[in-house]
């Protein structure tokens, strides 16, 4: 399967990995100023997200991710993922740190965490609202959680619309499959990349933690935590992590 994508620009390749509350739309804040700045931006929408329909058959998401970089003739790029998209950056770059330039993670997720408080409640209040096939108020259960306190009212519907058009995307999948891996983490030692780990203070700890952690399994990583921000950094105060998503890539 082809995953849906746009280009901006040129230059060096930076592929711009979403969250699985969003889709590639979530960049759009970021896209022209980092192309402008002299990057080739890639922007991709994981199976069930986006444009990209969910698909029948097995598959992980980090491995589209590569063969969109071999379909493009990129042999090597900066990654940039958001959340879940962090994840996925983290597997391609385990399993092939040559093909990876930086890493810049925001809020990224790692495998294998038992999941906090937080967490659990919200899994519990989005499967009593699918169980009610009330995908809209999971969808805006979703914008509430996710978005930290800087988030403006259209920023809370921008996100609410993606995740409620993912929805639709994977409950018309005849089969549900699930893209995410587990990492291989010793194997992020190999990655050379240099590497910028974001968390926000208001964020869940099930992703604050990790990007903590970063800086111990990435031999060239630094973590950086925002203190006004929740979950999606760069839908709340876009301009703030487009500046520096710019100084790092450069």
């Amino acid at each position: 399967m082809t995953l849906a994508y746009d280009i901006t620009g040129t230059g060096p390749t930076a592929v711009l990995l979403h969250s699985t509350v969003c889709d590639r739309r979530m960049w759009d804040p970021q896209r022209q100023a980092l192309a402008d700045s002299g990057l080739r931006v890639v922007r991709c929408d994981f199976r069930g997200y986006g444009e990209t329909p969910a698909g029948d058959a097995p598959y992980r998401d980090a491995d589209d991710v590569l063969d969109l970089l071999d379909a493009l003739g990129v042999e090597q790029a900066a990654l940039v993922g958001a959340s879940y998209g962090g994840r996925a950056a983290l597997a391609l770059a385990a399993r092939a740190p040559h093909r990876v330039s930086a890493l810049a993670l925001l809020c990224p997720a790692l495998p294998g965490e038992e999941p906090s408080a937080r967490l659990t409640e919200y899994d519990r209040r989005e499967t009593e609202l699918f169980e009610a096939e009330d995908f809209a108020g999971a969808a805006q259960l979703n914008a509430e959680v996710w978005l930290g306190p800087e988030a403006d009212a259209a920023t809370r519907a921008a996100v609410a619309e993606m995740q409620l058009n993912a929805f639709r995307r994977q409950l018309a999948a005849t089969e549900e499959h699930d893209g995410a891996e587990d990492i291989d983490i010793s194997a992020l030692a190999a990655v050379h990349a240099p590497a910028l780990a974001v968390s926000g203070a208001h964020d869940m700890p099930d992703f604050r933690a990790p990007a903590a952690r970063l800086p111990e399994l990435l031999p060239r990583a630094v973590h950086r935590e925002l203190p006004w921000a929740g979950h999606l950094p760069s839908l709340e105060r876009p301009s703030e992590i487009t500046g520096l998503l710019t100084d790092f890539l450069h």
